[in-house]
């Protein structure tokens, strides 16, 4: 399971000219699977995702959660995170798992984050337009 989670000021997610999700502060994630991966795969990224201290504290110091300031996540699937573009000029998706399984996942990873945080979503295997206000900028990759 591949992540990159973006700090923002606010995040939107439109399918066909409709926005779908929205949020203020927090998180907007990209999210992937791959083989192997199951739902201890999740809980250990939902965790990571929700105890990740990349906001900033009063003294300006990245130390507290998307929890600790209340944030929300928008949460967008990304099957081309698991590009490979080892060979020639047009990226392989090999790894990244099959639409029919990573969807369950995904559904399942979501759900997950819902018990503790409020989470917006996109439309898994839809044409999204993410547009974003990223905060700092930081931008974190996670992986297991």
């Amino acid at each position: 399971m591949r992540i990159v989670a973006q700090r923002v000021i606010n995040s939107s997610v439109e399918v066909e000219d409709k926005v779908v999700g929205s949020i203020g502060k927090g998180l907007m994630i990209l999210v992937s699977f791959t083989y192997g991966d199951d739902f201890d795969t999740i809980d250990y990224m939902v965790n990571k995702i929700l105890n990740l201290r990349i906001f900033d504290d009063e003294n300006k110091v990245m130390n507290l959660s998307v929890k600790d300031i209340q944030g929300s996540i928008l949460s967008i699937s990304q099957f081309t995170l698991y590009a490979d573009t080892k060979k020639g000029n047009r990226p392989s998706y090999i790894n990244a798992l099959k639409s029919e399984e990573a969807v369950k996942l995904y559904n399942a990873f979501n759900e997950k984050l819902s018990q503790f945080i409020r989470v917006e979503t996109g439309i898994f295997g839809s044409e999204m337009k993410v547009s974003l206000v990223n905060d700092g900028p930081v931008t974190i990759i996670i992986e297991k």
